[in-house]
């Protein structure tokens, strides 16, 4: 009885790890990941590199022709400098601009590419040198809703002056 109730578990722990090694490579195959090195690198350099992280995709014109590899600080201009791992079939203009934007408002982000119309292409381990940083949404809306005390107060105490300075009329 004892090794009828082993065998059970040993075929249950075998039916287990198959089905987690099915759900991997779907995973994987369905995640975009692919275990092919014939990529070609490229490098851009942002201002603000905001949420973007290794892995994340780099698009052109809405399509994944590749993905983020690494993410470094350049120290002497304190620019995100980000490698693009492109697929060998896509040839960017070397007059193309790289943007980083927002998967969503939950977070998230992407490079996308828009195609210049230059005649060479970026060649591996050239730049992109058209950039655009990521946007701080949170930022922007913060500064919508509380606007800094600058010239919105000196506008509005300036307005104010000469409706205080005005005589009272009385009837």
């Amino acid at each position: 009885m004892a090794l009828r109730e082993q065998w059970a578990e040993t075929a249950m722990g075998v039916v287990v790890l198959a089905l987690a090694a099915g759900f991997l490579i779907y995973s994987l195959s369905v995640g975009g990941v692919h275990m092919k090195s014939g990529n070609y690198e490229i490098n851009a350099k942002f201002g603000e590199a905001g949420s973007l992280a290794p892995g994340a995709a780099v698009s052109v014109a809405g399509v994944k022709v590749g993905t983020v590899s690494q993410i470094t600080l350049e120290p002497k201009t304190f620019l995100a400098v980000a490698k693009l791992s492109i697929d060998p079939t896509v040839k960017l203009p070397s007059d193309s601009t790289a943007k980083i934007t927002s998967d969503s408002l939950l977070g998230g982000a992407h490079v996308s590419i828009a195609p210049g119309a230059a005649m060479d292409d970026i060649k591996p381990g050239g730049q992109i040198e058209n950039t655009q940083g990521a946007v701080d949404i949170f930022g922007l809306i913060g500064s919508v809703i509380r606007p800094q005390s600058g010239s919105d107060a000196t506008a509005s105490s300036d307005s104010a002056a000469p409706a205080a300075s005005q005589p009272a009329v009385s009837y």
